[in-house]
């Protein structure tokens, strides 16, 4: 039987989104997660590195040593810390995303979306 699914945080699914395309830095995932949210998720770093000591806990990423032909170039790179989406993160960020897709794909939902497109093109 597997373990029950960790509950994800919207910051903590967009910062495993953003994971699943590779490796990344801390910089990397706030620009990558503003890019993957159309900028309505912006990260500042205390939720972004809370939010990944909570996952590293949970087994959801691990930290990486420095991209070493990075810091060659630029000795800042050295201190940077690299995460990676483990195994386990990316059973989870699946799941979110089949449960969030399922709730999308409910006519609930298409009837807000398309409520909230009416009062949007009311305004102008």
């Amino acid at each position: 039987m597997s373990p029950p699914p960790v509950a994800l945080t919207p910051a903590m699914f967009a910062l495993l989104l953003a994971l699943s395309e590779g490796d990344q830095h801390g910089y990397q995932l706030i620009a990558d997660v503003k890019r993957l949210t159309g900028g309505e998720l912006v990260l500042g770093p205390g939720t972004l590195y809370r939010s990944l000591q909570r996952m590293r806990a949970d087994g959801l990423v691990e930290e990486i040593g420095p991209d070493l032909d990075a810091a060659r170039a630029d000795r800042r790179a050295e201190r940077r810390r690299r995460y990676r989406i483990t195994g386990a993160g990316t059973r989870a960020v699946r799941a979110e995303a089949r449960r969030l897709a399922t709730l999308l794909a409910s006519e609930t939902a298409r009837a807000v979306l398309r409520a909230a497109e009416e009062d949007t093109s009311d305004v102008g």
